[in-house]
């Protein structure tokens, strides 16, 4: 049966089908399972001293205080019966959803304040007890856990009916407030490098979080930017992106460029040691990215063992520089403008050939899970062989390689312990690789890769040369590894096997599917959110407090993006036609009624 546009948008009955209490209750009982878990993992006491909104709100409650939202978003969606349609018992689902969750989790707080638990959960003890009841009372705290999620729950009903303009503002505001709290240590950086610090004074209180006041303004100003939008749907919008016409995205893809270009020299100059080494660290894992992006998301070969390249690169710079290398002792630096600099550069660029070659030769055979295996092997291999006593008198073993020197760029010493000097250091070999990728990725070697992603039999049958197509993809993916290992070890300036787990190859994977795979802009975003954000294996984030959490976090994301958003969060246009291909036919299909409907009208 064929639906219109009017009957798809007409509203709904009058009298609404009876709310199904099934699905209610099931998604309530999640809901104060998910709050309780929350709470179990220590994520509420770790997260309290970290306000929002000073001091109302701390981000260990704001944990807390989504899940009967969101839990009673779903609930209404999923007992709608055609998507879109309204009605009262779309808000009845999320006002019950809310108060059953809130009683789930203060029967929990009941359970951790008259039993001792914290033998076999060491964070359910009396500071969370004193925590989530507010200091009065396990009655009236469970009371007001009660009331709050109905009122959280009765939010997300509510939401799911409201327009979409209504839906835009307060996701906009929500987003803001909590988004420019967050962000406090880079707005104080730079609100102090251009000698404003008033206006952080305003935003932000003494023990931190946000005003009152500056919270009002931020919601209400990002409220206002949600009323202009248009009001389109995701999927409209995607559609609308697609068919962009090449000219105007090749005036914005300029535009946007020459910003970035511009905050990468500028921004750094206003500020402070602790951002630029944070953004520091988000280069290099942009440049690995980049790199597992050309194997993965451009070739389609699943590399677990990517930290092996990087590792090659890391020692072969300690081994050639470092005056305390255990066997070969050349003493070398890292001098862009000296032949002792070239000399690096060039045996980190052979070796990493090698390195490539030597994992990409014996896998050209292999496909799927497979690969996975035996690249994760070759990985543990490397690592595994520069741990041993048997490479020690080469390597060092376990003690690693120290005293790695600073790099030179001419008479200018770039240090590690200059943040501002590593980023731009980081920055121009980001910006090398960015160029190489995307020229790549529109040459005949990136149209090989492609073909071999989609089907490798077709491909060969097509007349490519599959084996030189993988082994080209591993080569290039482990001369970017190297030449991030090569920065690492000037960076930190020693090196040991403990640095170059598996751990690193499966983030940078991450950083690749959540970005969105085959996107170069994708990897950016990526890293930014994941690294910069949470932090990596070792390197701290903007967000410290989630130190203990982060792994945790990464795969509650990927699972969330393989589930809603499969293409990442810049996608590759052609990967993401490819993912949505059905659903950019139904979308052309409608905006064609659509159009149709209102020439007709006219």
């Amino acid at each position: 049966m064929t639906h219109t546009l009017e009957q798809i948008d007409a509203p709904a009955s009058s009298t609404p089908s009876p709310v199904d209490w099934s699905k209610v209750q099931k998604w309530g009982v999640l809901g104060g399972l998910t709050m309780s878990f929350i709470a179990a993992i220590g994520m509420v006491t770790a997260l309290d001293q970290r306000l929002i909104i000073s001091p109302w709100l701390s981000l260990g409650f704001l944990t807390l205080l989504w899940t009967p939202v969101v839990f009673g978003i779903i609930a209404a969606t999923e007992d709608a019966e055609t998507p879109g349609v309204a009605g009262d018992r779309d808000v009845i689902s999320g006002f019950v959803t809310g108060p059953l969750s809130g009683l789930f989790f203060a029967f929990f707080i009941v359970i951790i304040d008259a039993f001792d638990l914290t033998d076999i959960f060491r964070n359910l003890g009396p500071k969370l007890v004193e925590l989530l009841t507010f200091g009065r009372g396990v009655g009236v705290a469970a009371a007001l856990w009660i009331i709050s999620c109905g009122l959280l729950g009765l939010l997300g009903g509510t939401l799911k009916i409201a327009p979409r303009k209504a839906r835009s503002m307060i996701g906009a505001a929500a987003m803001s407030v909590v988004g420019v709290a967050l962000l406090e240590i880079i707005v104080t950086d730079i609100t102090q490098g251009l000698r404003i610090e008033f206006v952080a004074d305003w935003i932000y209180a003494l023990n931190g979080g946000l005003t009152p006041a500056s919270a009002l303004v931020i919601a209400a100003g990002s409220a206002l930017f949600g009323l202009r939008s248009d009001g389109s749907t995701l999927a409209e919008r995607r559609l609308e992106r697609m068919n962009l016409d090449p000219e105007v995205r090749f005036r914005k893809n300029v535009v946007a460029a020459v910003l970035t270009i511009l905050a990468v020299i500028f921004l750094p100059m206003i500020l402070g040691g602790l951002t630029n080494d944070l953004l520091a660290n988000v280069g290099l894992f942009i440049l690995m990215g980049l790199g597992l992006n050309i194997v993965v998301g451009s070739a389609g070969l699943l590399d677990l063992g990517y930290v092996a390249f990087f590792a090659v690169g890391a020692y072969t710079t300690a081994v050639l520089t470092s005056p305390l290398s255990p066997f070969f002792t050349p003493g070398w630096t890292l001098n862009f403008f000296s032949l002792e600099g070239a000399a690096v550069i060039t045996i980190v660029l052979i070796m990493a050939v090698i390195a490539g070659v030597l994992v990409g030769t014996p896998v050209i055979r292999l496909r799927g899970d497979y690969l996975a295996i035996v690249t994760l092997g070759f990985g543990e291999i490397i690592r595994i062989l520069f741990l041993s006593d048997w490479l020690a008198p080469y390597f060092g073993g376990a003690q690693g390689i120290t005293n790695v020197p600073s790099a030179g760029l001419g008479p200018v010493e770039i240090r590690g312990t200059s943040s501002q000097a590593m980023f731009y250091l980081i920055a121009a070999f980001v910006g090398a690789a960015i160029y190489v990728a995307w020229r790549l990725q529109a040459s005949r070697t990136g149209r090989a890769w492609t073909a071999l992603r989609e089907d490798e039999d077709a491909a060969e049958a097509m007349g490519i040369n599959t084996t030189a197509a993988k082994l080209t993809a591993f080569v290039i993916g482990a001369i970017f590894a190297g030449f991030a290992g090569m920065i690492f070890a000037v960076k930190v300036g020693s090196i040991f096997p403990s640095s170059f787990k598996l751990l690193l190859s499966i983030i940078i994977l991450v950083i690749v599917i959540v970005g969105g795979m085959g996107s170069i802009p994708g990897v950016i975003i990526g890293a930014v959110v994941l690294i910069g954000i949470l932090g990596g294996p070792t390197q701290q984030g903007l967000l410290q407090e989630f130190g203990q959490f982060k792994l945790l976090i990464y795969g509650a994301l990927l699972v969330v993006m393989m589930l809603k958003r499969p293409e990442g969060l810049w996608p590759n246009v052609r990967r993401q036609r490819e993912l949505h291909q059905d659903e950019m036919s139904q979308d052309a299909w409608l905006m064609e009624e659509s159009s149709q409907d209102k020439d007709g009208d006219s």
